[in-house]
């Protein structure tokens, strides 16, 4: 094997296992769960979820017996997220929340596909301040990102074989990625603190949340950094490179 399919190899393993396979797998399931249809959730998407469910935050909220079974989490009626690797975590800290009952504040997920974590409690901080719940934000990515990833997976997989000298074209989208997802992301951000509505408890001024590091809102402190996934898109993202370089160097020989 040539190093640029040795690199285009691992990162595409990388892309399917926490990526494609996932979102793919559990696609339409969190749809599924809101209109109490569980009884149409594919039986695949049960062993989905309950092996990416490992790798996933575990709310001090959520009952003992039902961790690590979605058909446990559905009868306990406990808060469940998506199955992919999520790629950012934003926490929340404030006085009515102790270190002792809340150890890692109010921390919620961000995946290509959905959330994790103490959603409906952030919704709740959400709907105090005015802000819209999580939920309304990013819906047409959402909707298109199993097919995204499906594309993506196959152009990778083109980039193995294809001799032509502009396939290179095809490690594009992987290697921006961190970047697009990191502008998407925030994007939304500037989206959501310059829509604030009445709703809410006492009115805030538009103002930008933060996207990196730490910031406050109102009585809060805020936490927003990046997690596994986002590492995982910045490794494919070397990986990508070094395919492409390494693919171009053996074709001017």
């Amino acid at each position: 094997m040539k190093k640029y399919q040795v690199f285009t190899v691992l990162a595409l393993l990388l892309i399917s296992f926490c990526f494609t396979i996932p979102i793919i797998g559990f696609h339409g399931v969190m749809n599924k769960i809101k209109n109490h249809n569980t009884d149409a959730i594919p039986s695949y998407s049960y062993s989905i979820w309950n092996f990416y469910e490992k790798f996933q935050y575990q709310s001090p909220n959520t009952p003992k017996k039902a961790i690590g079974s979605l058909e446990n989490m559905l009868q306990a009626r406990a808060e469940i997220g998506v199955a992919s690797i999520p790629v950012w975590k934003v926490s929340l800290e404030a006085p009515n929340y102790p270190k002792e009952a809340f150890p890692d504040g109010i921390p919620v997920f961000f995946h290509f596909d959905g959330y994790s974590g103490d959603v409906q409690e952030m919704n709740t901080i959400n709907h105090y301040i005015g802000m819209y719940p999580m939920e309304h934000g990013g819906q047409f990515e959402r909707k298109i990102v199993p097919y995204f990833f499906l594309l993506l997976t196959l152009m990778m997989l083109g980039y193995l074989y294809l001799k032509n000298k502009y396939s290179w074209l095809l490690m594009v989208v992987p290697i921006i990625l961190p970047i697009a997802f990191l502008a998407d992301y925030a994007g939304w951000l500037y989206w959501y603190g310059h829509n604030m509505q009445e709703w809410g408890a006492f009115t805030i001024k538009p103002f930008m949340p933060t996207v990196f590091g730490d910031g406050k809102v109102a009585q809060f402190t805020t936490h927003s950094y990046p997690t596994v996934g986002y590492y995982i898109l910045v490794i494919v993202s070397i990986l990508s490179i070094l395919a492409v370089f390494s693919k171009l160097k053996e074709q001017r020989k």
